[in-house]
């Protein structure tokens, strides 16, 4: 098996030896062997294990591939395998949570709330309960989920509903008619909130679809590259 210096794993990836000594260190890579005057050895196993590291960060992060690479040099595969698919189990809840939300705003995009002048009022809990035709108890569950952010009255205590709220009540009856979970109604209301209209939501969306497709293509390739790495290190 042939040696490589430090610098000839550094210089394929473009980074800094002492990137690739921190990570023999933090244990992303094997150990090392060394000269008598102490410099390391590095093999092709090491090149792999570098490769394999790496392409791990783009589908999984910093900590969860090194908690992957570490796993594997301890010898615990399905250590390994487990944080892999705590990976993909949250990859697939992001997915679900997409698919929630383009169809939220498909939706509120169909169905704009319907009195136009409401949101320039403030209202009181029972007011906008009863515009709403729900309960006071409903306003306070969605204010529990986040959706609604109501000020009080410093003297009362009482809830008073400015025009973001009283669009977001509105928008989150819309949504709730269509079964939809209050969990999800926040995140649609959240965005709407970041983005400013629900046009400037479906962009943002179609980007966050992009990222997904990314990190699940890297997912892949991360398969792939660990597969290698793993036969490799156990011959």
């Amino acid at each position: 098996m042939r040696t490589l210096r430090p610098s000839d794993l550094a210089r394929e990836h473009a980074i800094s030896t002492q990137a690739v000594r921190n990570y023999e260190q933090d244990g992303c890579l094997p150990p090392a062997e060394r000269t008598p005057t102490g410099y390391r050895i590095y093999t092709d196993l090491h090149a792999s294990a570098l490769r394999t590291y790496l392409t791990l960060i783009t589908a999984y992060g910093h900590a969860t591939a090194g908690q992957i690479m570490r796993a594997l040099h301890e010898d615990d595969l399905d250590k390994a395998l487990t944080i892999i698919d705590r990976g993909h189990s949250q990859l697939l809840r992001d997915r679900e949570t997409l698919t929630s939300v383009r169809r939220a705003v498909d939706h509120l995009i169909t169905e704009s709330p319907s009195d136009t002048t409401f949101s320039a009022e403030t209202r009181t809990i029972g007011e906008l309960a009863h515009h709403l035709r729900v309960t006071p108890a409903t306003l306070r569950a969605w204010e529990a989920a986040g959706i609604l952010t109501p000020t009080r009255d410093p003297a009362t205590g009482y809830r008073h509903y400015g025009p973001a709220d009283l669009r977001d009540a509105e928008l989150t009856h819309i949504l709730r008619r269509g079964h939809y979970r209050l969990d999800h109604i926040a995140t649609v209301i959240g965005q709407i909130r970041a983005a400013g209209s629900t046009e400037a939501l479906a962009r943002a969306l179609a980007d966050w679809q992009a990222r997904i497709t990314t990190q699940g293509r890297a997912m892949l390739d991360a398969a792939a590259a660990l597969s290698r790495y793993s036969a490799a290190l156990h011959r």
